[in-house]
């Protein structure tokens, strides 16, 4: 069984994610965590934000993602993680194995993610495979460069990793 971590917030419940996850699907079993990192949103006021309210925008993406997910038969599961992409990414990692981690995004220009070149940072740092679906692009998924290509690996502490069984 293949184990996927999707990490995404303003675009969690988007048609492109879902069937980017439905698809994976259709190799074998799977299992999916989601992960929200409790963002900013820009759709909100940058003066007025607070973490209680991002963490509680991310609560219900997540919750309306999950039930959707579950209805469709898949075996999903998630939790709102911290506001770093990075950090919500590595506190998960601390205690699983993913085979494969699937990064959604806004598209280009309205990325934060994207311009802060977090895809190639992922890969580097957690040495995970990394599948980027843009939301809203034309066509989808996009070609993520190796992230050999961005400079060698970080160094990190090696993790206990808990197996999930099949």
């Amino acid at each position: 069984m293949r184990y996927y971590l999707v990490v995404a917030n303003q675009t969690l419940g988007h048609p492109q994610l879902i069937d980017t996850i439905v698809a994976c699907t259709e190799t074998g079993p799977c299992r999916f965590h989601l992960v929200v990192p409790a963002t900013q949103s820009h759709a909100y006021d940058h003066t007025r934000w607070t973490r209680a309210e991002a963490t509680a925008i991310a609560r219900c993406r997540l919750e309306a993602t999950l039930a959707r997910l579950k209805r469709l038969g898949l075996a999903v599961s998630g939790e709102v993680g911290d506001p770093s992409p990075i950090m919500a990414i590595d506190e998960v990692l601390n205690r699983t194995r993913f085979d494969a981690l699937i990064l959604s995004t806004l598209p280009v220009g309205a990325s934060r993610w994207l311009r802060r070149g977090l895809p190639q940072r992922i890969e580097r740092l957690f040495h995970l495979p990394v599948r980027l679906v843009v939301c809203g692009a034309r066509g989808g998924d996009v070609d993520l460069p190796r992230a050999e290509a961005a400079g060698p690996p970080l160094e990190r502490v090696p993790r206990a990793t808990v197996d999930v069984g099949s």
